[in-house]
């Protein structure tokens, strides 16, 4: 654990030395000054966490050491000092800066308490200086891979709207990284400082959705044994994104309605309304206005999340993307699992570009993820993304090709995993009947020894006989 550096700034000796006996025996370090100017130097070229400041100093006056302190070392916490404790005194400090006043004579237990207090301040804002920066690490925008031209626009509207209160409605298919740009715009919001909150709305059945929501009070239902805050109030001034809102019951979603529209909602089985000022990030991969037409979402809820919509396209119709993802992911893969893989090959990206990815970026990642564990090769070849593909098999399920592209596409796919495997176990078979030897083995079937050993080399089959 860090060490506690303190200085002590005060003319009289004795609070000096008093001080200083009481902080060195809970273990902190500590310095003094007698004048102000000796302490205004020190402070300005040490690394101090508190400064105790007397008011009343003999050479500068301890509110303009403040000032210069609180300009020139933001992070040091200031507990201003005086036998002269007036109202005017301790407002005058904190206004301008300082943690804490505290008044002479004070013991050692009280000065000991107030330095606590500061630390434990200290300690909250550099937690939350930390979280935010995870945050910001975690939700950047370089986060989000993509050139396409849709992405680009994407950007652009998160930044507009992310420094707002205004709803966000995240449309689009699982795995386009609704969670992402979600949390992008709590990122680079005004609400940053406080908490980003996911709410899953299908993961929970309508009596647990509305308790995780709301919250209840004890009694309320079997099992209600206390006071249990929601989601709505752990939010209280931050964001809240709401997952798969198409899943909310209809009385789910008029209970919605009101906490959005009034801030106002109440606890099951409460009977007193409690406020919560949150910020609503709604995502769907589902047509909410289809629901709407077919009375299956209400109309005004949707109007009221539907204030800023964002969709977020499939990956198959940002195909450009693709590459760029998949050697991005190739790299956080390959530095988590400290392997050494330099790339793809053209075969390997073409088969990439070629599928439908159903699952979209979340699919692409995932797979590059197992690629990265089974291969050892150090480029990602065709073979390796087939072997080590899962949904490969549904390619040839997927629904009839919608045009002449896809079309080839799936027939070059056929052809080179059903054709394939047959053109290496004939191979293997001639192989086999001679023992191995190329010259013999090509001689059976017809071939001439070069195509045979240009087959050969397609399928990595090793010439295990030695012959030349």
């Amino acid at each position: 654990m860090k060490s506690v550096a303190i200085l002590i700034v005060d003319d009289e000796s004795s609070i000096r030395n008093g001080a200083r006996l009481s902080f060195s025996d809970e273990g902190w370090s500590v310095d003094t000054c007698a004048t102000g100017t000796d302490g205004l130097n020190q402070a300005l070229a040490g690394q101090y966490d508190i400064i105790l400041l007397d008011i009343k100093l003999p050479d500068i006056s301890g509110m303009e050491i403040l000032k210069t302190v609180r300009l020139k070392q933001p992070d040091v916490y200031v507990i201003m000092m005086t036998g002269f404790a007036t109202v005017q005194n301790a407002v005058k400090a904190l206004k301008i800066g300082a943690c804490d006043y505290i008044a002479k004579p004070f013991s050692s237990d009280e000065l000991i308490l107030a330095v606590k207090k500061a630390l434990e301040n200290k300690r909250l804002k550099e937690d939350n200086r930390s979280l935010r920066k995870q945050l910001y690490q975690r939700y950047d925008f370089n986060k989000i891979v993509g050139e396409h031209s849709r992405i680009k626009d994407i950007f652009e509207a998160v930044k507009r709207v992310a420094p707002t209160d205004s709803t966000v409605l995240l449309d689009g298919e699982s795995g386009t990284g609704k969670e992402l740009f979600a949390g992008s715009i709590h990122a680079h919001s005004q609400r940053v400082s406080r908490q980003f909150i996911i709410a899953d709305c299908s993961t929970f059945s309508d009596s647990i959705l509305e308790s995780e929501l709301f919250g209840h009070v004890k009694g309320a239902f079997t099992g209600a044994v206390h006071n249990k805050a929601g989601i709505f109030e752990a939010a209280d001034g931050g964001t809240l994104f709401l997952d798969e809102v198409a899943n909310l019951s209809l009385e789910i979603q008029g209970k919605l309605l009101r906490v959005m529209e009034t801030q106002e909602y109440k606890p099951v089985g409460a009977s007193r309304v409690k406020k919560s000022d949150v910020r609503i990030i709604a995502a769907t991969n589902r047509d909410l206005r289809v629901m709407v037409e077919a009375g299956t979402f209400r109309q005004d809820l949707f109007y009221r999340m539907n204030v800023f919509p964002i969709f977020l396209p499939p990956l198959r119709e940002r195909k450009e993307d693709i590459p760029m993802l998949a050697y991005h992911f190739l790299r956080f893969f390959c530095r988590k699992t400290g392997k050494k893989i330099d790339g793809f090959s053209d075969e390997a990206l073409d088969k990439m570009l070629s599928f439908a990815w159903p699952g979209n970026v979340r699919q692409l990642k995932n797979v590059v993820e197992r690629l990265v564990i089974m291969t050892d090769e150090p480029v990602v070849d065709s073979g390796n993304f087939l072997n080590h593909f899962e949904v490969s098999r549904h390619q040839e399920k997927d629904a009839v090709p919608d045009t002449l592209e896809e079309l080839k596409s799936v027939k070059r796919h056929l052809l080179e995993k059903r054709f394939g495997q047959i053109e290496k176990a004939f191979l293997q078979k001639a192989l086999t009947a001679e023992n191995g030897n190329i010259t013999r083995a090509s001689k059976r079937v017809g071939m001439q020894r070069s195509n045979f050993s240009v087959l050969m080399k397609k399928h990595n089959i090793s010439n295990l006989s030695g012959d030349k």
